[in-house]
């Protein structure tokens, strides 16, 4: 679902027969003037979502972009000023908000996990747990952020998982399964397999046929071992248990990438306000 769509569904969806209050409260001729105020330190995302919103309830007001994503905010800082109808601005005040509030919180927490990172090689993946419809913002403000955007879906890269494992009647059979819908599809996919322990990684590192090893909830200590086994033959990924005060220690390994789940679906918004100017 494209982003306007997204927009025009969550507009429907809180709008519905009308906004009776300010239509009720707000004489239909008013007119004012609002600004973003942020209220809380972080990175700011979402910006050109919040204008997409007010023009999509009425062409007609003008959004005035003060900052752009991805800028480090303090309390008090204007993101942007919206001016026009007052019926209008208030109709989309909360779907802009939400939007902006979710979005800079998923990139402000992204951005602080690189920051621990700083001066490792490892980078921070996303993944698919992410809001239903919502993906592609949140996947957006992760990048905000710092992060980077690990598969988008189901259908841009191959994850062998331990389901997948267990269901095809084991690795070799999983790959080899994998490999051969991939040539017969003419798909020209990445291949990742997860492993849970050295055994499995053992089993893969012999029977090869893919790109990247995820590393399932293996202690810093187990995966420097493994990443001498792996010898950068393979792309590597740790994931799993991984919390914001043992990350700089997986990095430290010397992995290509450490996914972190949370940082999509265990998100505190950042805190903001539409006023009046």
């Amino acid at each position: 679902m494209n982003i306007d769509n997204i927009i025009k569904e969550a507009i429907a969806e809180d709008v519905g027969s009308g906004d009776h209050t300010s239509l009720s409260t707000i004489p239909q001729t008013a007119q004012n003037k609002a600004k973003l105020i942020v209220k809380e330190t972080g990175i700011l995302a979402g910006v050109d979502i919040a204008k997409r919103v007010f023009e999509m309830v009425d062409s007609s007001l003008e959004f005035t972009k003060l900052l752009e994503d991805g800028t480090k905010v303090k309390p008090g800082d204007i993101g942007f000023k919206v001016s026009g109808s007052s019926i209008s601005i208030l109709t989309a005040e909360r779907l802009a908000l939400n939007f902006m509030q979710r979005m800079s919180g998923i990139a402000t927490a992204t951005n602080r996990l690189v920051k621990i990172l700083e001066g490792t090689t490892t980078k921070i993946l996303d993944t698919r747990k992410t809001t239903p419809l919502l993906r592609e913002l949140e996947k957006y403000s992760v990048k905000v952020g710092g992060g980077e955007n690990h598969r988008f879906a189901l259908y841009d890269m191959v994850m062998i998982k331990d389901n997948h494992i267990d269901f095809a009647g084991g690795i070799e059979k999983a790959i080899d399964a994998c490999n051969s819908y991939l040539k017969a599809n003419k798909l020209n996919l990445k291949v990742e397999i997860e492993v849970r322990d050295e055994i499995e990684l053992e089993k893969v590192m012999e029977k090869g046929g893919i790109d990247r090893i995820m590393l399932d909830n293996f202690t810093p200590a187990r995966l420097k071992k493994a990443l001498i086994r792996i010898n950068k033959k393979y792309e590597t990924e740790a994931s799993g248990g991984i919390t914001e005060q043992s990350i700089r220690a997986y990095a430290e390994t010397g992995v290509d990438y450490i996914s972190v789940g949370a940082l999509t679906h265990h998100i505190n918004s950042l805190d903001m306000s539409l006023l009046s100017d």
